[in-house]
């Protein structure tokens, strides 16, 4: 299903800025049980983007009403929500844009993911590097050709995620997820200002870490660095939190960090 601006049609006007250049930012978030998982933070997400790409969006209440309507009936789902400049003028000009475009759509829950957690994924090291850019690092900006890229690279392996540099060789993310690493009692993860996403389900990983009997740390970090790890966690706003068993050639048996979040990020309301 999806909902334009209020109204159920599929079909979006052909200058919207958000086909024209990706201009917007957007949000995914898991269903349960008719509810939205953290829906203040992908609230706050959205908001925050906005402010940092200077989208002038302020039905806040009506989207956060039509979220928890699509949500209802749903025993677990995708929500996916997007938020565009809206459509006006022609050239990279936004100035006569002044309505901007709220996109919700639904679909299924992955059903992989549970596969993913009773027996772990294998990261590749991508061949993708990601830009660095401190003005776009963080949101979830519609420019995802990277990330496009990196899984057409990983669909030509046996791998299930990649592992992501940036363009001067520290780690980043995945593909679809950020990363964390533990040695011994230190929990480390990507600092992001620079490149990648800072998640949902990162931050209330960090959070509950920063609760935690585990010290957490986010750093610069290289490949090298991450392969001397003792187990490894992948995690995003869907899934919400999955155990590495192989990154390249380091093999990875540990589950004490993925055994402490995971019951935490699955029932976090």
């Amino acid at each position: 299903m999806f909902l334009i601006n209020g109204r159920e049609q599929g079909t979006l006007v052909a200058n919207d800025r958000a086909t024209q250049f990706g201009d917007g930012c957007f949000t995914t978030a898991r269903i349960v049980d008719g509810n939205v998982c953290f829906l203040s933070a992908h609230l706050q997400r959205l908001d925050d983007a906005c402010k940092k790409l200077l989208i002038p969006f302020d039905k806040w209440s009506e989207l956060q009403d039509e979220m928890q309507m699509l949500a209802v009936g749903h025993t677990r789902g995708v929500l996916k929500v997007i938020i565009s400049r809206g459509s006006g003028g022609r050239g990279y000009s936004g100035a006569n844009c002044h309505s901007p475009t709220r996109i919700l759509s639904t679909s299924a829950f992955p059903t992989h993911y549970a596969c993913w957690q009773n027996d772990g994924i294998v990261l590749a090291v991508s061949p993708v590097r990601l830009g660095r850019n401190p003005m776009l690092a963080g949101i979830k900006h519609l420019n995802r050709l990277e990330q496009v890229l990196i899984r057409s690279h990983l669909e030509q392996t046996d791998a299930d995620e990649a592992l992501v540099l940036d363009s001067e060789g520290w780690v980043t993310e995945c593909c679809a997820a950020n990363v964390f690493w533990r040695k011994d009692d230190v929990v480390y993860t990507p600092r992001l200002d620079q490149a990648g996403v800072n998640g949902i389900m990162r931050q209330f990983c960090m959070r509950m870490l920063a609760q935690s009997p585990f010290k957490i740390v986010d750093v610069y970090a290289r490949e090298e660095d991450v392969m001397q790890a003792d187990e490894m966690v992948v995690c995003n706003a869907l899934m919400p939190v999955v155990p590495v068993r192989a990154c390249g050639d380091r093999m990875l048996s540990s589950r004490l960090l993925f055994d402490f979040l995971a019951p935490l990020c699955e029932h976090p309301n």
